[in-house]
């Protein structure tokens, strides 16, 4: 039985977690809708401290880490400059962390859908650690491709195309993936 002070603390990671979840998926909206009255650097600050409270509180998984550092820094170059062109990159940076952070995986030790698939499944087929592989590699592809058109609308087009991509499209497309692959995988399962 955990303590109350270790519960505690979980939910705490979980509810900040889910502070980023939703300010992640808010994000676009807000900046569509904030930038001519809120401030930059107060958009710094605020995602800055929900990055910097996810860092502090408990247990870091790499990807946790590694995604904290960048956004952090992306909050503190946000502060010093001001500038309310860059708000537009925090997207881009989030995709190509995770590009990094999955690529990464696929070149050095067991690729990350790999280790999701062994929370529920330790012993693994190889046909499935095949498998696994592969599943990263088109998730690297999607992280490329979202990066490219979202860094390509945050150069180039209107805030409304900009925030219509990194707040619903880019969404949605990552649904389908996540979809596409359940029906790839219950055909795989089914085959064998």
């Amino acid at each position: 039985m955990q303590s109350p002070a270790r519960t505690g603390k979980a939910n705490a990671s979980q509810l900040l977690g889910l502070a980023l979840l939703l300010a992640g998926l808010a994000y676009p909206f807000v900046v569509y809708l904030g930038l001519e009255h809120l401030s930059p650097r107060l958009f710094a600050v605020l995602l800055g401290a929900l990055w910097l409270a996810r860092l502090l509180s408990g247990k870091q998984t790499p990807l946790n880490r590694t995604l904290a550092v960048i956004a952090l820094l992306f909050c503190l170059l946000l502060g010093l400059a001001g500038e309310p062109a860059l708000l537009r990159w925090y997207p881009v940076l989030i995709s190509l962390a995770l590009l990094g952070l999955f690529a990464g995986s696929l070149m050095s030790g067991m690729p990350i859908i790999e280790r999701l698939a062994r929370l529920s499944e330790p012993e693994l087929p190889a046909a499935a650690v095949r498998y696994t592989r592969q599943v990263t590699w088109v998730w690297v592809g999607y992280f490329i491709i979202n990066a490219s058109i979202a860094g390509g609308l945050a150069l180039w087009a209107p805030l409304s195309w900009w925030t219509l991509y990194t707040g619903l499209i880019a969404y949605l497309l990552m649904g389908l993936l996540f979809a596409g692959e359940w029906l790839v995988r219950q055909r795989v399962r089914k085959d064998k």
